[in-house]
């Protein structure tokens, strides 16, 4: 008999005090955060300081900001326009999106709070603090994937090379029973995503062509385009959507870690051999940004891949 289509991403979890780096405990850890990686491209994170009472006040907060009118929304900018606010559109008329940058900063969480309510919002601190424990989850993620390949030299470099943001995003109810696309299939773009959402709805494909759900009010961390090509196509990335049916809104939100304008991905000599040649031609993050909204990239199969990619066949 063939192996079945597993119906579930694999679970880690990262909630066990003793997990410190060197501990056997990281050690297994860092083992299945390579495994899940190299097969799923993600896995779903059981963690305890993301705590099911800190989401639920984080999607109150989130219902409240959406509730506010389209006008005030619209004051979310930014010059990147994947990171300001994103309303429906036809290609995705159920999305809608506000992105937060350097949300671990301190003050950026309460200055955009304050640009949308003229006395602030204390609620928005739930947002903070969840940002908080994110983040801290990213960096252990990154941490042991780099040790896995044994290139801990580049650590320190890799992560004074990146930045957050934090997107918070609605999707209307198709009012429903039978499934609408909330947000096309597509790769993450950046190095690191930790996605949490609220009723299901998130499904990733399988390497075999297959998709599964991911389970509602799951915890979810994907790999992104330049973290594969960085670490020259070692890790998969997934194909991941939202399908949508029946009359409840929907709501996540995900902490996107990304490389700082100016630094260039380049494969580390390490993960360049005979058996795995070079990728990816270097490339600044942030030209791929621009190029990702050209009408070039909008015909392309895969604009990541057109972008960068040195043999076809990647």
């Amino acid at each position: 008999m063939g192996s079945e289509t597993p119906t579930q991403l694999p679970v880690i979890d990262f909630s066990n005090q003793n997990l410190k780096p060197g501990s056997l405990e990281w050690d297994s850890v860092k083992t299945q955060v390579r495994q899940a990686l190299e097969e799923y491209g993600c896995f779903e994170a059981s963690y305890d300081k993301a705590s099911s009472e800190l989401r639920k006040a984080v999607f109150e907060s989130l219902k409240e900001l959406f509730e506010l009118p389209l006008e005030t929304k619209m004051k979310n900018v930014s010059e990147n326009p994947s990171h300001a606010y994103i309303s429906p559109h036809p290609s995705a008329p159920l999305y809608e999106s506000i992105g937060i940058e350097d949300p671990d900063i301190g003050g950026n969480v309460e200055s955009l709070a304050n640009s949308f309510w003229p006395h602030g919002n204390t609620s928005f601190r739930f947002i903070g603090l969840m940002v908080e424990q994110l983040s801290e989850l990213d960096r252990v993620v990154r941490r042991m994937i780099l040790e896995s390949f044994g290139i801990e030299k580049y650590m320190e470099e890799h992560m004074n090379s990146t930045k957050y943001l934090l997107r918070a995003m609605k999707y209307k109810p198709p009012n429903t029973s039978e499934k609408k696309l909330g947000s096309r299939d597509h790769t993450d773009k950046n190095i690191v995503t930790v996605l949490c959402q609220g009723i299901q709805g998130l499904e990733i494909q399988l390497k075999n062509g297959e998709w599964i759900t991911a389970k509602p009010h799951s915890l979810t961390v994907f790999i992104g385009d330049s973290l594969f090509a960085w670490l020259n196509g070692r890790l998969h990335t997934p194909y991941h959507r939202v399908m949508m049916k029946g009359n409840e809104p929907r709501y996540s939100f995900g902490l996107f870690s990304n490389p700082k304008k100016g630094y260039i991905i380049k494969a580390p000599e390490e993960l360049v051999d005979e058996e795995h040649p070079l990728m990816f031609k270097p490339f600044d993050f942030h030209d791929f940004l621009r190029f990702f909204h050209s009408d070039a990239a909008r015909k392309s199969q895969s604009a990541f891949h057109t972008f960068c990619a040195l043999h076809s066949n990647t």
